[in-house]
């Protein structure tokens, strides 16, 4: 049931600065409207999807995989294979029992149609039909199905296709029929959709990327099932094809993982066990970065906040190891006991469990809540993790002189951030990277724009509106945390001037409600250097300040490349393309500047091309995959030499402005 409200009228009174609403509508018994069938679906899609934009449009794919998953996860499917045509129409088609063929007593319809046509409709509310699912709400193929501008689908079974087609809203355009023969041996679904562009309108275009690696991950997940992903929009045939299927599963993850970073042991620590109906998969391996990358699923879903399952992985970790540190001499009497953080610094771990009814805190799916998941997990990792150190002495005394060093870092870590902790406002006249802070402490309006050496900051310093923007100048380029640890990081001048400014705190203590400024802008010249510098930045409010990143309070400044002029007429230009355009439209006779960086410009021509918000354009950073970026980080800005070569030599034919 959903209220709708019509015909508004609005009305707004100000008063000291505070304001109270009024909305003039009638509310009655003819007011209250019920939403039937999919229409809920459509008047309100962001309730069963999250969202409408690109994240939305890539969930309806999900949604149907997770149905070929459940179906391999039960034992009767070995193959899914999802397919983008050129008109970004989607096929998943999986070489399960196919769904049911006949008429549902309930509704009156075939089983096929009221699956995709009534909410809460499916074989997961019971019945045995599967043991563990990742759709536990049952509304997947039916939100798909009310989300599509059409949806067709065909089930093989005992010889014949059984067809039905969907239109306008997820209407059936005609009851099922069988819409030819097949081999008697192929059995299966298929469906086929195209989203539907008045739903999603930012975009309805799917993204190579995200596909392919959310398949990956679900064949990592999920081990001997094969999913194959085919993108026909790519011409590159390498890129078009990709089958994905490990034996290894949990382990070949790890491996993946950490093929970037050096490890510190050969073997990867690999549990499984089960325990009241819940299965547990656990696989380690310790590198010798700093941070930590624990991954948890439960019925493939990523919990990307964690819950029971990483709490149980946790007390495992930490008392395992404090028991072997000291029944082995890493760990003396009088010394106290490892951290958590201590046992987890440089650890990649995956944690997979398999839950029949899985309770999440939150609809988005991102925190398991199962209490008893806590001790399966516990009990299992913690009995299979001693059994490895045990049998395994040289590979133990690696790991523990890896968390006993991380003890010692630790400390000297904490020393050297007691120091950053803004105790006052005071403070921040006596910063080292001299911030010239905003009047304003209205931190939703506040921004706060890094930008390199005293020339730039110089001129941003008197261009600015000094109400609400504030500008910090940093010394050259700061420290790479990724190669560092936390110590040597905290004893940095400019990441300490980062800290201190910004006023929320540093990794797990970061608090946003406490941010000084809801803007935090890179500004930094348009030149190989300043594009170091922006990459040195974004590695450590990853590693450091996650949560400023995650919430959006991240942006990049687009100062222009050139300034073009022609009497006293001045335009600028922020591409080479953008650069001809502007010499087409202007004609002859232009002087034409190349900015080396934002030092050459003057306070009011940096104002104008780049801090004032009427025509300034600022780029967002947004953290859409945390493996993917994990990943990207470790493998530009970490030790090995070797993976960061190759990328630069698959990518060079990309770069656009290279100063040599």
């Amino acid at each position: 049931m959903s209220e709708e409200v019509k015909n508004e009228e609005v009305t707004v009174q100000e008063e000291n600065s505070d304001y109270e609403m009024k909305v003039n509508h009638s509310y009655g018994d003819e007011d209250i409207q019920v939403l039937d069938g999919l229409e809920a679906v459509r008047k309100r899609p962001g309730m069963y999807i999250a969202s409408t934009s690109e994240k939305g449009l890539h969930h309806l794919v999900w949604e149907i995989v997770d149905n070929g998953i459940d179906e391999a996860m039960a034992g009767y499917a070995t193959t899914i294979t999802v397919t983008v045509d050129k008109d970004n129409v989607v096929s998943v088609e999986d070489d399960g029992r196919g769904m049911p063929t006949g008429m549902n007593e309930k509704t009156g319809k075939s089983t096929i149609e009221t699956i995709f046509t009534v909410l809460h409709a499916g074989g997961k509310f019971g019945g045995g039909a599967y043991k563990v699912s990742g759709g536990l709400h049952g509304v997947g193929a039916s939100v798909v199905n009310a989300l599509s501008e059409w949806l067709e689908v065909s089930v093989f079974h005992e010889g014949n296709i059984y067809q039905v087609r969907f239109e306008n809203g997820g209407h059936a355009v005609a009851p099922m029929k069988i819409a030819g023969k097949c081999d008697p041996a192929k059995h299966g679904s298929l469906i086929r959709f195209k989203a539907d562009p008045t739903i999603f309108k930012e975009t309805t275009v799917y993204d190579h990327n995200t596909l392919r690696d959310r398949l990956r991950q679900l064949a990592f997940l999920n081990k001997g099932i094969r999913l194959v992903f085919n993108d026909e929009r790519e011409e590159d045939e390498a890129k078009r094809h990709h089958t994905f299927i490990f034996e290894g599963g949990l382990k070949q993850y790890v491996e993946y993982l950490n093929k970037n970073r050096t490890v510190v042991h050969d073997d990867i620590i690999y549990c499984e066990g089960h325990d009241q109906g819940i299965e547990c998969e656990v696989a380690v391996q310790y590198n010798d970065g700093y941070n930590p990358n624990v991954y948890t699923f439960c019925n493939n879903i990523n919990t990307a906040e964690g819950g029971t399952h990483e709490e149980g992985f946790r007390m495992a970790l930490n008392r395992i190891i404090n028991k072997y540190a000291r029944d082995n001499g890493f760990l003396k009497e009088k010394d106290e006991n490892l951290t958590s953080d201590d046992c987890r610094e440089g650890i990649t771990a995956v944690i997979s469990v398999k839950h029949p009814d899985p309770q999440y805190e939150g609809q988005t799916k991102t925190k398991l809540g199962n209490t008893e998941v806590r001790k399966v997990v516990s009990a299992v990792f913690g009995t299979q993790l001693e059994r490895f150190l045990l049998e395994n002495p040289d590979q133990a005394k690696t790991i523990m002189e890896k968390v006993t060093l991380a003890s010692q870092a630790r400390m000297a870590a904490k020393k050297a951030r007691e120091a950053t902790r803004r105790k006052s406002a005071l403070e921040i006249s006596s910063l080292p990277g001299k911030l010239a802070d905003c009047s304003s402490k209205d931190a939703s309006i506040c921004e706060i724009y890094i930008v390199e050496g005293d020339s730039a900051g110089g001129s941003a310093k008197q261009g600015r509106d000094s109400h609400y923007q504030a500008i910090l100048p940093l010394r050259g380029k700061i420290l790479n945390v990724e190669k560092a640890r936390q110590h040597r990081a905290f004893e940095n001048n400019e990441i300490r001037s980062m800290i201190t400014a910004f006023g929320c705190g540093v990794m797990n203590e970061v608090d946003t409600s406490k941010l000084r400024y809801h803007k935090i802008v890179i500004m930094t010249d348009a030149d190989v250097d300043g594009a170091h510098i922006r990459t040195l930045l974004l590695t450590f409010f990853y590693r450091y300040l996650r949560p400023i990143l995650d919430e959006g309070y991240v942006y990049i400044a687009q100062p222009p490349l050139y300034k073009v002029q022609r009497g006293n007429a001045v335009r600028y230009a922020y591409t080479d393309r953008q650069l001809d355009e502007v010499k087409k439209e202007m004609g002859s006779n232009l002087a034409i500047q190349r900015y080396k960086g934002l030092g050459e410009m003057n306070p009011e021509q940096l104002w104008e091309t780049t801090m004032d918000p009427k025509n300034r354009t600022l780029i967002r950073v947004t953290v859409g995959d945390a493996e993917a970026a994990d990943q990207a980080f470790s493998m530009l800005m970490g030790e090995e030499v070797e993976p960061r070569k190759n990328f630069i030599i698959e990518n060079a034919n990309f770069v656009e402005n290279l100063d040599i």
